[in-house]
C-alpha cells in the first residue's frame, strides 16, 4: 500500500505539528499540565489535535482498503490529497487564536466529503 503510506505519513507529520503546539503551550508559564485550564487557546489546540485523531484514521483505513483492492491509483491519490488538505485546513484554522470559520468549515466539508466518497466506493466495490 505505497500510496496510502504516503498519506498516512503526511497525516502523521500533521499530528506531530499539532501535538507540539499543545505541548509548547503546556510548558509555558501558565500552561496547564492536564486539560485546558480554562485557556481558550489551549482548548483550540487540543481540539485541533483531537479532531485530527477522530477523523483521519477512518479516511486512511478506507483509502488503504481501496488501494489493496486494486482501485485506480490516480483516484486514490486525489482522495488522499483531499483528506490531507481537509485535515490541514481544519487543524490550522481551529488552532489559531482567532480561528477561521472558513478554514474550519472548508476543512470539514473536504474531510467529510472525502470520507463519504471513500465509504460509498468501498460499499460499491464490495457489491460488485
Amino acid at each position: 500500500m505505497p500510496v496510502t503510506m504516503l498519506y498516512a505519513g503526511l497525516i502523521g507529520l500533521l499530528l506531530l505539528v499539532l501535538s507540539v503546539r499543545v505541548i509548547a503551550l503546556r510548558r509555558g508559564p501558565d500552561g496547564p499540565s492536564l486539560g485546558d485550564g480554562g485557556n481558550p487557546d489551549m482548548a483550540r489546540r487540543i481540539r485541533a489535535q483531537g479532531n485530527l485523531v477522530e477523523y483521519a484514521p477512518i479516511g486512511l483505513i478506507l483509502l488503504g482498503l481501496l488501494e489493496m483492492n486494486g482501485q485506480p491509483v490516480w483516484a486514490i491519490h486525489v482522495l488522499g490529497i483531499a483528506l490531507v488538505l481537509g485535515r490541514v485546513m481544519h487543524g490550522w484554522a481551529l488552532s489559531q487564536p482567532k480561528g477561521s470559520v472558513a478554514g474550519r468549515v472548508g476543512g470539514m466539508v473536504l474531510t467529510l466529503s472525502t470520507i463519504g466518497i471513500l465509504s460509498i466506493w468501498c460499499v460499491a466495490a464490495f457489491a460488485v
